[in-house]
């Protein structure tokens, strides 16, 4: 199975997000390409620890949080389309700096060789392993490139 914490795979990764452009079309979904990329700046730093992010497991979580863990990073399956995004990852802009913003997500990416975020808790997962961290970044990212064409 495919992990972010794994070189070629984060290698993939890279290499789609830089083929990214403002001309790149949405094949689902409600988000511009530049929304796409903000969320996943934003997603990717609250899963690496950065900003000071606070991290605190939902009810409803706590009640099917481990069931749709297994379910989602079970096989190599991509994420199914148009799974709806938490309010407090829905892009704040509409527009922006399209290359700044994919350099961030870049960055962000690589920094994955080196993860530590022991104080992690997935908003709906919960506490996760490294293991299925690595997996469901990687899945995560897949989706939302593929959402774009890429």
């Amino acid at each position: 199975m495919k992990s972010i914490f794994d070189k070629p795979s984060r290698d993939e990764i890279i290499g789609r997000i830089a083929f990214l452009n403002a001309g790149s079309s949405v094949q689902w979904g409600k988000m511009n390409v530049f929304q796409m990329v903000e969320h996943n700046t934003y997603w990717n730093g609250w899963m690496l620890g950065k900003d000071g992010h606070t991290y605190k497991q939902a009810f409803l979580g706590k009640v099917f949080g481990k069931m749709a863990l297994r379910k989602m990073i079970k096989d190599e399956e991509p994420f199914d389309r148009n799974i709806p995004t938490s309010s407090q990852f829905k892009a704040k802009e509409t527009t922006g700096d399209l290359e700044a913003e994919k350099l961030k997500w870049i960055a962000l990416t690589k920094a994955y060789e080196n993860y530590d975020n022991p104080a992690f808790i997935h908003d709906f997962f919960g506490k996760m392993t490294k293991e299925q961290i690595g997996i469901l970044v990687y899945k995560h990212s897949d989706h939302h490139l593929r959402q774009f064409g890429v």
